[in-house]
């Protein structure tokens, strides 16, 4: 598949760690889209190129949309903010020029601009929650907004689940709270800790059991979008 991550987290980003590249070497960026009039498909980089490493064991396409690391595009984001609706063109346009069979938004935690204008233009809706009682809060309102504004499909991931807890009654447990479908429940992993976001995970260890629950969800996801 065709898949493009675009990281709308302006204020804070940090995706692009994950494909093993640092702010310094982000010479173009969703910001120039926003400010600077760049068409949205030339801030795209090409990670099966940018990261060989990753890109020589998948038979896909991944494209990464990173934010800007510049203080100075970060504050003028908090100052002045954007046109929310060129950033709405742009996902649209985004997913034209590509060609892509997936675009995945990853947002701001918690409800902001961002995230609202990702909540209404998505087919899908992935809540990821860890089981404390500050995310099951903020999890409750966000499912709630969700379905006041009739977000097609909404589904609950729970991330860093204690060994102690069964996972099964932990989903079970969400999805009687939120009458919301819980599609896997990722323990916690030290070797995830100590990978630190430096690498995709499933690359560095995809013998390991959380890539095999990563995989599971992702087929869950594909099937779900009806993609």
């Amino acid at each position: 598949l065709r898949v493009a991550v675009i990281d709308t987290d302006i204020q804070s980003p940090g995706i692009h760690n994950l494909f093993g590249l640092d702010g310094a070497q982000l010479t173009t960026t969703l910001n120039d889209y926003l400010w600077k009039g760049l068409e949205i498909s030339e801030t795209a980089l090409d990670v099966n190129r940018t990261n060989p490493d990753l890109g020589s064991q998948i038979a896909g396409q991944i494209y990464l949309i990173p934010s800007s690391t510049d203080w100075g595009q970060i504050r003028r984001v908090l100052q002045d903010r954007y046109d929310t609706n060129r950033l709405a063109r742009g996902l649209r346009n985004l997913i034209e020029s590509l060609e892509l069979d997936i675009l995945l938004i990853d947002t701001h935690p918690g409800l902001n601009q961002e995230t609202l204008l990702s909540l209404i233009i998505s087919q899908l809706l992935v809540i990821v929650m860890r089981p404390d009682r500050q995310d099951y809060e903020g999890t409750g309102i966000l499912i709630e907004v969700a379905r006041q504004l009739d977000i097609p499909k909404m589904t609950v991931v729970v991330n860093k689940a204690p060994p102690a807890i069964d996972p099964e009654d932990l989903s079970r447990n969400v999805e009687r709270l939120y009458d919301c479908e819980v599609i896997g429940v990722f323990p916690h992993s030290d070797e995830m800790m100590r990978l630190a976001s430096e690498g995709v995970f499933a690359n560095r260890y995809p013998d390991h059991e959380l890539s095999s629950i990563y995989d599971q969800v992702a087929q869950k996801l594909i099937a779900q979008g009806s993609y």
